[in-house]
């Protein structure tokens, strides 16, 4: 079992159709979410395995860290940049649109922004594909601290473009919804656009920041610096687990 090999799922061509969650004998999806396939134990998916992703009747499963050659066995297949008359310019087609969040069963942020950006995503793909670009869209739940550390998570909910925050910076302020989870006080994100600041970002506020990071100069990843998992997060990560394991059920002895 590895943490650098895990599916990854494109929303665009997923039907929701459950065969994934259903089938995967290691506990790398989360259930509850079933039929929609959310990786929630991304380590407990064994190195090399494509079980998923050849019972996808779509082709809507990749792999993280796969060098093995495989390529999805339905649907469209993954392009091969070598023999790809392209000279492999197909690749810098490819727009990753990564979701982060801690939650979307109670924090309205996260929820009220997957909405939002599920909305904008099906809005500008059919127009950028008529640009010869493809969206992936990618949904991670944040669900350890090791997770967190991975993807070099700052504050709930974040989203990346092409491995670039949308955000320039982060602004917070107190979520009680995540608060309610953790029983502790946890600040989530908030997004600042048109001189407003918003709990859920508007949609033009979306479809601006991926537009302009697939034809604006924002196309490299930001610079990668040293991280530290922000003390705001790791509050609510102790307290979500202190409540897991109280024998009150969460109630009022975990506050």
């Amino acid at each position: 079992m590895a943490s650098t090999w895990y599916p990854v799922i494109d929303y665009i061509l997923c039907t929701e159709c459950g065969t994934c969650v259903s089938k995967c004998p290691h506990g790398v999806y989360n259930t509850k979410k079933a039929p929609t396939p959310v990786v929630t134990n991304p380590v407990s998916c064994v190195d090399h395995c494509h079980g998923c992703g050849n019972r996808c009747p779509v082709g809507a499963i990749t792999y993280v860290g796969d060098d093995t050659g495989w390529t999805p066995p339905n649907g469209a297949p993954a392009v091969d940049e070598a023999s790809c008359s392209c000279g492999g310019d197909c690749a810098s087609k490819t727009v990753l649109i990564e979701y982060l969040y801690l939650d979307l069963n109670t924090c309205e942020r996260c929820i009220g922004t997957d909405q939002e950006l599920r909305e904008v995503v099906d809005t500008l793909s059919p127009a950028l594909a008529l640009a010869g670009y493809k969206i992936e869209y990618r949904k991670i739940e944040m669900t350890t601290t090791e997770l967190a550390t991975a993807h070099r998570f700052l504050s709930s909910p974040t989203i990346r473009v092409n491995g670039r925050d949308i955000c320039a910076s982060v602004a917070e302020n107190d979520c009680g919804c995540c608060g309610e989870i953790s029983g502790t006080q946890v600040d989530c994100r908030v997004f600042e656009y048109g001189g407003a600041t918003y709990d859920v970002p508007p949609k033009a506020m979306l479809a601006e920041g991926i537009l302009s990071a697939v034809f604006g100069n924002s196309s490299e990843a930001q610079p990668s610096i040293g991280y530290t998992l922000p003390e705001n997060l790791r509050r609510f990560y102790d307290g979500k687990q202190r409540k897991a394991g109280c024998g009150c059920g969460g109630g009022s002895c975990c506050g």
